[in-house]
């Protein structure tokens, strides 16, 4: 029969769900501390506790010193009694007693009680901290305990408990106790009360997780979701992208008439969701993201003063939807894509253009090639104040003459932009390309922090870096982003860029230069040199044909020995940086080119040449460059002769 410690032990196991080796320290723990206050001990003194699990019992052992006769038993052992423990002990030295008090029963067990509901309380908070630190950005799901005005306490695994304050409580919702919910695990904080688990439904991850629930492409990786801009309760906009080519990213989110869109707009108390399509092209990013309004043209302006500007221009009776109920669209859209939106009605962009036209003087060239439109513009314009109609063509022109204006200005700037954008290549060359495969998410920033940069159209690490390199004042202007934010943004680029040096490749060298200079056609090969060589070569005294003859118009003689050394010592300096193949390569077909060429310059040629094996033909050709030529000037025919001399043997030399 199971004693009855280890019956409770075992139900203290199942009910705090902790693991043993946690529960039995906090048992030996209690009894240590159990027994410092039954005898007195100090707590310099180690003593250390241990419980048989099978029978209950308890031993403690206290750290004592041995003498010859012990005054207090607290700290002192006799040598007798201690040499039961250890033969080999000396007066002196410490050793590890038994020191189980005889009445350490119930009394032990009542002042170790409030130790041990101590030691599992720490336990349990520790482990619901490991679980739930784990669990952040992830959906939770539990049972309503309480609700009041400051928020709801959620019920959650492993006997926690969350707080959903009423800030990320989706508007309108009305939850009652016992009900079920779903969230975010937003944030979890370590407190001396336990804990404390933050619950939102209003943050964007909580639809990015909910689509990841319901359509399996996005859970896959098939269609990632780049950017999401969310107003809780009332309209959401997602901008999606397929990985793979042939899948409709907009059609994998809708689902089959609409079901899987229809269940997350269910569970975010009918918050109306636009699934759009993420385009590298930033106008026609815009002009989805502006959907369902039909845009006429879309016009960048990166150097505006308060950042980049897109200057939208919609059809009149588009402005309303385009702009949305409370700006509720435009605002979503610039959130969306981080781009400031400027949204204007065909007539109003006209107007504004001609204002422009006429008041700009560095525009006046271009006023004067529009001069016949701008009238034609002007008198549209009056008629449409005076409310009077205008005909489709009369529209149409008007937004052509808009698209042409915009895009000339926009032309100026071109050389301004490629000396920009060569400048920002360069920065960006600058930067690991593993930190533009970083996640902000996944940084050390706050989560407050990262909302503001991803709303401003920063996702990746990479991207912050960049900016700040480009120009650190535009993310210091962002709305939220202070002298803290700005420290711990300059702290993730000092750790980004410590982690993920960058590797500089270094050019291919470039291949040695084959170069023929101008020596006497009649040698058996030209000499290949790269550019060192050639500096050498080039610092020989090589005479030409020309340069031999006299001042009278006759030629001088030189002589042999004067032409091999000059013609020698180019050949060994070419050969010296020059393979040795490529000498082999060329000697054979120069040569037999020369023969065939010149049959008077060599005319005795011993056929034994033609019977050398293979391996005496390698074995000679690594020795060519050992070669002798002798050059000839023959001055009835003004030309130059060269021999080559090779070597038979011991049997002499032939020509």
């Amino acid at each position: 029969m199971k004693n009855e410690f280890v019956l409770a032990f075992n139900e203290v196991l199942e009910e705090k769900g902790l693991p043993k080796d946690i529960i039995v320290k906090a048992l030996e723990s209690a009894m240590v501390s159990a027994y410092r206050r039954a005898v007195n001990a100090s707590n310099a003194q180690q003593v250390e506790a241990k419980i048989d699990l099978e029978t209950g019992k308890v031993t403690v052992l206290a750290d004592k010193e041995v003498v010859e006769q012990a005054q207090d038993p607290r700290t002192e052992v006799s040598l007798v009694e201690a040499r039961h423990y250890n033969a080999m002990i000396e007066i002196g030295q410490m050793v590890m007693v038994e020191s189980t008090p005889k009445d350490f029963g119930r009394v032990a067990a009542q002042t170790a009680r409030q130790v041990i509901q101590q030691r599992i309380r720490d336990a349990e908070r520790q482990a619901q901290l490991s679980f739930y630190d784990k669990q952040i950005n992830e959906i939770v799901s539990g049972v309503i305990q309480a609700a009041n005005a400051q928020g709801l306490t959620v019920a959650l695994e492993m006997r926690a408990e969350g707080t959903m304050p009423r800030k990320e409580m989706i508007p309108g919702e009305r939850f009652h106790v016992h009900d079920r919910l779903r969230a975010l695990l937003s944030e979890v904080k370590d407190s001396p009360r336990g804990p404390q688990i933050i619950l939102s439904r209003t943050h964007r991850n909580f639809l990015r997780r909910l689509l990841e629930n319901e359509v399996p492409e996005i859970y896959h990786g098939i269609v990632e979701i780049r950017s999401i801009a969310r107003e809780p309760g009332q309209r959401a906009k997602v901008a999606v992208y397929a990985t793979q080519q042939g899948i409709d990213p907009v059609g994998a989110c809708v689902g089959i008439r609409g079901v899987r869109i229809q269940a997350i707009v269910r569970e975010l108390h009918d918050e109306k969701i636009d699934v759009i399509e993420w385009n590298a092209d930033h106008a026609l990013y815009i002009a989805k993201a502006l959907s369902p309004a039909r845009v006429l043209g879309v016009y960048l302006n990166e150097k505006n003063v308060g950042g980049k500007t897109a200057t939208v221009v919609v059809p009149e009776d588009q402005l309303s939807l385009a702009i949305g109920r409370d700006g509720q669209n435009a605002r979503l859209a610039a959130k969306l894509t981080g781009w400031r939106i400027d949204i204007k009605s065909l007539p109003e962009a006209a107007s504004d253009i001609i204002a422009r036209l006429q008041g700009d003087p560095n525009l006046t060239q271009l006023a004067d090639l529009e001069k016949t439109n701008i009238e034609l513009m002007q008198d549209c314009l009056a008629r449409k104040a005076e409310n009077r109609p205008l005909t489709p063509e009369e529209y149409d022109k008007m937004a052509a003459f808009v698209d042409r204006i915009e895009k000339r200005s926009s032309a100026k700037h071109a050389p301004e932009k490629k000396i920009e954008d060569s400048e920002h290549q360069a920065i960006r060359n600058s930067i690991p390309e593993a930190a533009f495969l970083q996640n902000l998410t996944d940084s050390d920033l706050s989560e407050r922090l990262v909302s503001t940069l991803q709303e401003n159209g920063f996702s990746t690490v990479g991207e912050v870096i960049l900016q700040m390199k480009l120009d650190a004042d535009q993310i210091n202007r962002l709305q939220g982003v202070g002298p803290r934010a700005m420290q711990d943004i300059n702290e993730l680029i000092e750790q980004t860029l410590a982690a993920h040096p960058l590797i500089v490749e270094m050019p291919a060298a470039p291949e040695a230069a084959v170069i023929e200079k101008d020596i006497p056609a009649d040698l058996d090969h030209p000499v290949s040199v790269d550019r060192a060589a050639q500096a050498k070569f080039e610092g020989l005294s090589v005479v030409s044909t020309e340069e031999l003859k006299s001042e009278e118009g006759k030629p001088e003689p030189i002589t042999a020995e004067m032409s091999a050394d000059i013609i020698g010592q180019a050949t060994l300096d070419a050969a010296s940086v020059q393979p040795e193949a490529v000498l082999e390569d060329e000697a054979e077909p120069r040569f037999a080119e020369i023969l065939s060429q010149h049959p008077e310059i060599v005319s005795d040629v011993t056929s034994s040449e033609e019977e050398e094996s293979e391996a005496d033909k390698k074995k000679k050709g690594k020795k060519k460059k050992g070669h002798h030529v002798e050059i000839e000037y023959d001055p009835e025919v003004d030309r130059t002769f060269v021999k080559k001399k090779h070597k038979r043997g011991d049997d002499g030399i032939d020509w």
